[in-house]
């Protein structure tokens, strides 16, 4: 494969002699067939070299693909999965414009991909309100090549939203390029059964959900994290009311001097409370949650952990409480903030404030109101970038900052919930808790079970190649002793 290097680019060719997790999903999505596995390297490597994936962004495609709104990643299925839309109402062909829509989507894919570490996508189809004109077969192909030719195991699932019937011809040519697997993956969908695979929050009324996202651009959209989850008040026994100004006074970013002393006054309360209480707290959390800890993702401000997943329990057995411990590994005051998709579930606890140089703090999120539970869905976003040592860290300069400091100078980092079934076995929950280890996803079992096969498969071969050894060594073996014998007749044979 490297020996035609120069068909690929170079980057690509590196990042697959480092990531163990993308060859891993290539051989995956190839049922472990090696010589399957190499040529879909071949060819998704050949594509990304034609298409510049490497180097496609914002700046290098015409605005107008982003603002008619056709295709964008919003929201989340039911089992956690990003959404990837497209709305085909809005696409027309044109064979001149053909190029850049293709290079819009592998802008799309490239940008999650590296943005959620290859966590794997649904693509919604929305037909809704189309018709014939909107028929355009080549570009459909495209969309369904990237997952099943150049994007490895990042396909979940095809949800076609009310396909007219005019287009039951045309899908049918669809269903020809696809394989079993990509087939058993369409879920042809209407008002009434949409829901068993993308719940209500994320469906926008015409689907018969409660979503009021509207597509607009720019900014590009940020992964669903649209409303700050500011500083939101105390975790269970602070006065309610004095939580809701809090929320108020940081989403108007603004406030009078005086309320901005009180506001500021009351971090200070809330950190020195969170500091007194910590053991208390402490002694609630961390013990269920010592398995959150095994993983840090190592940024260049921050060390957060832990690394992917906050757990938290099911509605009815579930924990309430996470911790997420941050690490300024820098020489500077770092401020950071937090966001989450469903800010009417959580309370953050600091969400906007500051960590010293060389210092650790720590975070608690933790559900409030009846009936709230978390759900595969919700995303955290931290938010983090360094501050001048001049600078205070009081309200005021950490709204005045936020507003001033470049994007590019922000790190950003997700985390997703992860949900222990109510549903499973006391027994099991108790071991698992008793050995710290962390609940494993239906794609990290995959993983397993593949890595299993392929030890098994090694060994088997080993087995093989040792009794083949062993049968030539009894072979070998029975010659020479038929050999000796021979030569000893030979030697002491009768003469005659």
């Amino acid at each position: 494969l490297l020996d035609k290097s120069d068909k690929y680019d170079s980057r690509d060719v590196e990042r697959l002699q480092q990531d163990d997790k993308w060859i891993e999903n290539y051989l995956i999505w190839r049922h472990d067939v090696v010589d399957d596995t190499l040529k879909m390297i071949d060819e998704s490597f050949q594509w990304r070299k034609e298409y510049t994936v490497n180097d496609l962004s914002e700046s290098v495609l015409p605005k107008w693909l982003f603002e008619i709104g056709a295709l964008f990643l919003h929201g989340y299925d039911k089992e956690g999965y990003k959404l990837f839309w497209f709305k085909v109402k809005h696409h027309t062909r044109d064979p001149k414009q053909q190029l850049e829509k293709k290079k819009l989507v592998a802008f799309w894919l490239e940008h999650y991909a590296k943005r959620d570490h290859g966590k794997p996508l649904t693509v919604v189809f929305d037909m809704a309100e189309t018709g014939i004109s909107h028929i355009d077969l080549d570009f459909v192909r495209f969309i369904v090549n990237c997952f099943t030719d150049y994007y490895p195991n990042f396909l979940t699932k095809i949800v076609i939203f009310e396909m007219p019937w005019i287009m039951n011809a045309a899908f049918k040519i669809v269903k020809g390029w696809l394989g079993p697997d990509a087939i058993s993956m369409l879920k042809f969908t209407n008002k009434n059964d949409v829901q068993e695979y993308i719940s209500g929050e994320y469906l926008p009324p015409h689907m018969g959900g409660t979503d009021s996202f509207k597509y607009s651009y720019p900014p590009l959209v940020d992964d669903d994290f649209q409303t700050p989850l500011c500083e939101n008040g105390p975790i269970t026994s602070e006065d309610e009311h004095e939580s809701k100004e809090e929320i108020d006074a940081d989403t108007k970013e603004t406030a009078e001097p005086n309320e901005e002393q009180n506001l500021n006054q009351k971090k200070m309360n809330s950190i020195e409370q969170i500091s007194k209480s910590e053991e208390t707290d402490k002694t609630e959390i961390k013990p269920k949650n010592a398995k959150k800890a095994l993983t840090t993702f190592k940024g260049p401000l921050l060390h957060i952990s832990p690394a992917e997943e906050l757990y938290f329990g099911s509605k009815e057995t579930g924990e309430k409480k996470c911790l997420i411990v941050l690490t300024n590994v820098t020489k500077n005051i770092v401020a950071f903030k937090v966001r989450t998709t469903a800010p009417e579930k959580y309370r953050v606890k600091p969400s906007n404030s500051s960590c010293e140089p060389g210092t650790s703090l720590d975070i608690i999120v933790s559900l409030h109101g009846v009936g709230f539970a978390a759900s595969l869905q919700d995303r955290f976003l931290i938010m983090a970038a360094e501050m001048d040592q001049s600078s205070g860290a009081g309200v005021p300069e950490l709204t005045q900052f936020w507003k001033e400091v470049p994007r590019t100078k922000v790190m950003e980092h997700r985390l997703r919930c992860h949900v222990v079934e109510s549903s499973k076995p006391s027994s099991l929950t108790l071991k698992e808790n008793a050995f710290n280890v962390p609940a494993k996803t239906n794609e990290d079992l995959h993983i397993q079970l593949t890595r299993l096969l392929q030890i098994n498969k090694r060994l088997q071969e080993q087995i093989d190649r040792c009794l083949w050894f062993q049968q030539l060594s009894v072979v070998l073996s029975l010659l020479s002793v038929t050999v000796v014998a021979f030569c000893f007749y030979l030697a002491y044979g009768p003469r005659s």
